[in-house]
């Protein structure tokens, strides 16, 4: 079994931990009512807030700027407010996420509902699902209304994102050769953001 949250570290290069805090990710998990995956939790607290390639956001519950927690409010608010039932008619088989959830009814910000972890500059949302009795698995929207699934942890989708395949459905690759670039967010109006480079990755 490949090991993809060190694959990824080791492509993004030496962890940060500027704002790791425990207390944080434990005020998260009781306001959501859920666990986010470890993995996850080690990346964000490793490297975010932070831009990765240009594109793809990740959020930190303990910063008060590009928090992970209102992140996913807002998200979760704007989704629970689309009617599936009403689209019905309107929609492809690619833009009904309910298919591929292998739900009746898909919901946003539940205990066996969608989760938005992380988005793209490009219109891209990343979802967690954690439905009692199954694996973890994530649920991507393309922010054109086309949704793919990917049974894996955020970690192996992650490091297929950075080397490149469609993450996100079809056509929808982001490969930038040579080393990842990260881009440390601004914590406040006055501050820019901070460019560096994860080391050579040999691609």
């Amino acid at each position: 079994m490949n090991d993809y949250l060190a694959a990824v570290m080791a492509m993004l290069g030496p962890a940060g931990n500027r704002h790791a805090d425990p207390a944080a990710w434990d005020r998260l998990h009781a306001e959501l009512g859920i666990r986010l995956p470890s993995d996850y939790q080690a990346l964000v607290d490793a490297y975010a807030p932070v831009q990765l390639n240009g594109h793809l956001y990740l959020h930190h519950p303990a910063t008060e700027r590009w928090n992970l927690g209102q992140d996913i409010r807002d998200t979760v608010r704007a989704w629970s407010e689309v009617s599936w039932d009403d689209l019905d008619f309107d929609l492809d088989p690619d833009e009904d996420p309910r298919p591929l959830s292998g739900l009746t009814e898909l919901t946003f910000g539940t205990r066996n509902g969608a989760w938005p972890i992380a988005r793209t500059d490009r219109g891209e949302t990343i979802f967690h699902v954690a439905e009692e009795d199954t694996a973890p698995w994530l649920l991507t929207e393309d922010g054109e209304g086309g949704w793919a699934r990917y049974d894996m942890s955020f970690a192996e989708w992650l490091y297929r994102y950075l080397i490149g395949e469609d993450m996100a459905g079809p056509g929808t690759s982001a490969f930038y050769p040579g080393p990842v670039q990260l881009r440390r967010l601004p914590m406040t109006a006055g501050e820019r953001p901070e460019p560096w480079s994860g080391p050579d990755r040999g691609m």
